[in-house]
């Protein structure tokens, strides 16, 4: 680099440190300058804005949950083109000031003992993260793997399909007749026998004798007895009192 003349000086060196096995644990840092392609490195710096970190602090956090082998395996971003460049102005020096044309970089300060290529690839392990082509399993490799699911059950054979339908139906018809037989309470009570009639099925003008009488209200009994599924204690009571009103007609 000659930045005693005029002009716009230009860099072509790289600037490299350390292995690609991450170091020891230490409090040491090291300022890493990390030649790339612009478009590589606007976009490490847009990731690193998005998420209020510095660069340094991305590189690390790949480092620490991405094996070793992985970002080994990542492939190089690599040098800048012959073309790309940017150029800055001294600040300092003999020749503060002046513009110089160099490769477009990043600083990383980080523990030392790393290579710059290392560096570059982890960082293109987070980019790759940060578009979602790379994703990291946090699963617990200690943990038992989860019982397979039960296979569902064989379906029912025919016969028993054809069976379980025509129980079904027959439920569906007794709902039906219950709800015929379901009279409606009187609100005043059985105080008349064309009213007791009406409570246990009959036609108010009908005389039925006493055997049908009977039968009938064991049939309703049946049903609307508070104890039954489909029972009234209302309805019990009223077909109780209808049977004591026609116990004095006959």
């Amino acid at each position: 680099m000659d930045t005693s003349g005029g002009g716009v000086a230009d860099e072509d060196e790289t600037v490299s440190s350390g292995v690609s096995s991450p170091p020891e644990t230490g409090t040491i840092k090291h300022s890493y300058t990390i030649s790339c392609a612009s478009a590589f490195r606007d976009a490490v710096d847009q990731l690193a804005r998005r998420r209020r970190v510095n660069v340094g602090d991305i590189a690390r956090s790949v480092l620490l949950v991405v094996p070793a082998e992985v970002i080994a395996a990542q492939a190089d971003p690599g040098e800048p083109a012959a073309e790309d460049r940017e150029t800055v102005i001294l600040k300092s020096g003999p020749a503060q000031g002046r513009p110089w044309r160099r490769k477009p970089r990043l600083q990383v300060r980080m523990s030392p003992g790393f290579e710059v290529t290392f560096i570059r690839k982890a960082l293109a392990v987070a980019l790759a993260m940060d578009r979602g082509e790379v994703r990291i399993n946090l699963d617990d490799p200690n943990r038992p793997a989860a019982a397979p699911e039960a296979p569902p059950p064989p379906p029912p054979p025919l016969e028993s399909s054809r069976a379980l339908e025509a129980v079904n139906e027959e439920i569906e018809r007794m709902k039906v007749v219950i709800n015929v037989l379901a009279f409606d309470p009187l609100p005043n009570g059985v105080t008349s026998r064309a009213e007791a009639l009406h409570v246990l099925g009959f036609a108010p003008s009908a005389y039925p004798d006493h055997r049908a009488v009977r039968a009938r209200f064991r049939m309703l009994a049946t049903i609307h007895h508070p104890d039954s599924r489909y029972g009234s204690h209302h309805r019990m009571s009223q077909l109780n009192q209808a049977m004591e009103v026609l116990r004095h007609a006959f």
